[in-house]
């Protein structure tokens, strides 16, 4: 190793120490923080909490669904609340494939012709029966703009759907569309009886294994078990789902005793304190939300190749995952899930070598000048997480001679900035979009910028495209698998993002709650097979 080379490595060396150490700091306080604070509130809290309720389960949301019907509500407590109450016609297993649900069977007839076979007997939650003619109903009250609601959109390519009987649904598409069947399973699309409008919005009757009994904004919502359903029905028999916006608050109530379980509602600090009491358990899991680093392109410095890849060889994932997400996260190689059908892991990696960074970089016409290369610009949100993981961006840059200005926005602003192209770097999250290869088309086809759509790093590759294309056509599940494993290699080359890594999903309940299945999605399924004991 040359001296050049020397003084770099132990620059580096000194930024690492530099961003761990910071890591411990923070992390230190902000536990003891935490700890201080339980143990203050936590005696007062106790001496009036009453015994828990038998026969319901208390879970702690963050906030109040914004629209029960599921042709209407798209916010994640509405999506994964209306998948307990409503069926869809599809379900998806542990590797996001489609499975049967309502539909006991399907079978594309051609390109444009989706055939399903609904199952017999199956009844909503007022007692009639369901058959196709709700199916046809629910798709065509969205299409036909009997209902108002942005879901429409997911189904621009259906041309019309078909009943021919009481138990065959045939949807007529457009153009060829493969991704209709996700759009169809597990909480997509929860049938709804035949004629109703916007009563579901207060009233929502579904066929699903729970049944609705009472909501309040900002409150609650209860639901209790569907005696009459026709597949496994729940253990539990009724959920009170209680709207905690207060993070701190929410570890309090689990620890008197006076909520059951909370999934993916904590930090990682207050996990890890929550860990130790006797009386609550932690269960975790591999999860899909998916954290990234985006570039605009058209910018004259992040529109060479070379530099965005320089840039993801300069950063170091590893303490960012061990310090701000206490390993309660796993590295990213693609926009897709690990547990998809459609993942590639064997694309081209980014492991952590500023040397190399360095070197790229002065192939690419930005020698060090008094040791800077270039400035950047990263513009980001007030979010605590968020705000440190820049932080650490900025030191690691630096160790390579890129001094990262940081522009914190609060999120309205923020946003707009991202949307409009008012940038240089940013970093957001991706929440169950990504678990479908359909998002490369939302995210990195050349006719989605904004506002068509989140091609926000106005990413042009025309083979690309054509790869869309052609997967969102090709019926042949081997054959999609192979365009999409295609795409991944491209998109790992040019780098339009820098993927940063996948959270864990986490679950907190007392020990009363028991056989909790964790799904990859985050969504509440678990409430499906979740026991309480009686003591």
């Amino acid at each position: 190793m040359h001296e050049a080379a020397q003084v770099h490595a132990k620059s580096t060396a000194f930024a690492s120490l530099r961003t761990t150490t910071l890591f411990r700091v923070t992390i230190l306080f902000r536990t003891r923080v935490l700890l201080l604070f339980l143990g203050a509130c936590v005696l007062p809290l106790l001496s009036c909490s009453q015994a828990p309720d038998p026969n319901t389960l208390v879970m702690i949301i963050e906030s109040s669904p914004t629209n029960l019907d599921p042709r209407v509500g798209i916010d994640a407590w509405s999506e994964r609340i209306d998948a307990l109450m409503f069926d869809d016609l599809l379900d998806r297993d542990e590797h996001l494939n489609v499975t049967p649900a309502l539909a006991e069977r399907w079978e594309v007839a051609d390109p444009l012709t989706y055939i399903f076979h609904i199952r017999h007997g199956v009844k909503f939650h007022d007692g009639r029966a369901l058959t196709s003619r709700d199916v046809k109903w629910t798709f065509d009250s969205m299409l036909q703009g009997k209902i108002r609601t942005t879901r429409a959109a997911a189904y621009r390519y259906v041309d019309h759907v078909e009943a021919p009987d009481d138990y065959t649904i045939a949807f007529r598409m457009k153009e060829p569309y493969s991704t209709l069947l996700w759009n169809l399973s597990d909480g997509a699309m929860g049938i709804v009886p035949y004629g109703t409008l916007t009563e579901m919005t207060n009233h929502p009757v579904g066929s699903g294994p729970f049944r609705f009994v009472s909501a309040e904004q900002d409150k609650e919502v209860i639901i209790e078990r569907n005696e009459d359903y026709w597949g496994d029905k729940p253990h539990v028999p009724r959920v009170r789902f209680v709207v905690v916006p207060d993070t701190t608050t929410r570890a309090l109530e689990l620890r008197k005793g006076s909520a059951d379980i909370a999934s993916n509602a904590l930090t990682s600090d207050m996990v890890l304190a929550l860990e130790k009491e006797p009386n609550l358990q932690v269960e975790r899991a591999p999860g899909t939300v998916f954290s990234y680093l985006a570039f605009n392109l058209r910018d004259p410095i992040l529109r060479d190749v070379h530099v965005r890849q320089a840039l993801a060889f300069a950063i170091d994932r590893r303490p960012m995952i061990q310090y701000l997400w206490r390993d309660f996260a796993r590295p990213a190689d693609s926009i897709l899930p690990p547990q998809s059908w459609a993942y590639e892991g064997n694309v081209p990696k980014y492991e952590f070598d500023p040397e190399r960074a360095g070197r790229i970089l002065d192939a690419a016409g930005y020698p060090p000048i008094n040791g800077v290369r270039f400035h950047l610009v990263m513009k980001t949100s007030t979010e605590e997480t968020t705000r440190l993981m820049v932080a650490v961006l900025q030191q690691q840059l630096r160790g390579v001679g890129i001094v990262l200005d940081i522009r914190a926005f609060e999120s309205a602003t923020f946003m707009a900035d991202v949307v409009s192209g008012a940038y240089q770097m940013y970093s957001l999250r991706w929440i169950g979009g990504n678990e479908d290869p359909d998002i490369f088309e939302y995210v990195f086809h050349s006719d989605k910028f904004p506002p068509h759509g989140a091609n926000r790093s106005f990413y042009v590759n025309p083979r690309i495209d054509a790869l869309i294309k052609e997967g969102r056509s090709e019926t042949d599940p081997r054959r999609r698998k192979a365009v999409y494993a295609n795409i991944q290699m491209i998109l790992a080359t040019d780098l339009p993002y820098i993927n940063l890594w996948f959270l864990d999903n986490v679950i907190v309940h007392t020990k009363r709650v028991h056989n909790i299945a964790l799904n990859p999605s985050g969504n509440y399924d678990f409430l499906k097979t979740a026991e309480m004991s009686t003591q």
